[in-house]
């Protein structure tokens, strides 16, 4: 975990690393929602001075990721269902629009399309392999990756620094989601669907299945909730 290898670049440069590994420890759960975390240790483990990690914290403060706690230092926030329904709905609909413009561009004789396709049954290939090894973190990578895939066909800068803001508190809940029973493999065949729909040409269905794909998700937050009552507001 340590950032030693950093020690000679300028402060911005170890406060932008120590406020991503930081980000992603917070959302992968290795530091759990209500964790107290000290600056000082910090500081020690990640190889920095502790200006970085004041400065992460900060910012993560600013995300509403953490909480700064006057002479006592920063607890990771709970998990807020209000931010996570908010960022899902914004993710939901730009992902539907953006899916369904790739149907329609859709071109099996180009090369582009033919590769991302092969990428995609690859791609869902590996989830089965996450799922026999029961491999969260890699799971959640897998189903990032494909959902880039599409994402990135579309060149849009934009859009993708926008999707990538909402993953902050959404992942969160993701992680928790994996958990209950049957998501992985629901996840798979919903991916198998938009697959199909996409390289279909057919943008009606696209749009249905992947509205169903973030809805389905969405029907698993009762579940978590009374399985991880502590991680709530």
């Amino acid at each position: 975990m340590s950032l030693n290898h950093l020690s000679s670049q300028n402060r911005n440069t170890l406060g932008r690393a120590a406020y991503e590994k930081i980000r992603e420890e917070i959302i992968n759960l290795n530091f759990k929602p209500g964790q107290m975390l000290s600056e000082s240790e910090l500081a020690t483990t990640l190889g920095v001075s502790r200006t970085p990690i004041r400065e992460a914290f900060l910012r993560l403060s600013h995300e509403e990721l953490l909480e700064i706690l006057p002479q006592r230092g920063a607890r990771v926030a709970y998990i807020s269902l209000k931010k996570v329904e908010d960022t899902r709905f914004v993710r939901e609909s730009l992902e539907i629009s953006a899916f369904k413009s790739v149907a329609r561009a859709w071109n099996p004789a180009d090369l582009r399309y033919k590769e991302m396709y092969e990428k995609a049954i690859h791609l869902i290939e590996e989830h089965q392999h996450a799922v026999l090894k029961q491999d969260h973190v890699l799971f959640m990578q897998l189903d990032e990756a494909f959902h880039q895939l599409f994402l990135d066909l579309l060149d849009n800068p934009t859009l993708l620094s926008t999707v990538s803001q909402m993953k902050g508190h959404l992942h969160r809940m993701r992680y928790l989601e994996l958990e209950t029973p049957n998501h992985m493999s629901n996840v798979i065949k919903q991916h198998q669907e938009i697959l199909q729909a996409i390289s279909s040409k057919d943008e009606a269905e696209t749009e249905k299945v992947v509205r169903h794909h973030f809805h389905h998700k969405k029907d698993e937050v009762p579940k978590v909730i009374d399985m991880y009552p502590e991680y709530f507001k």
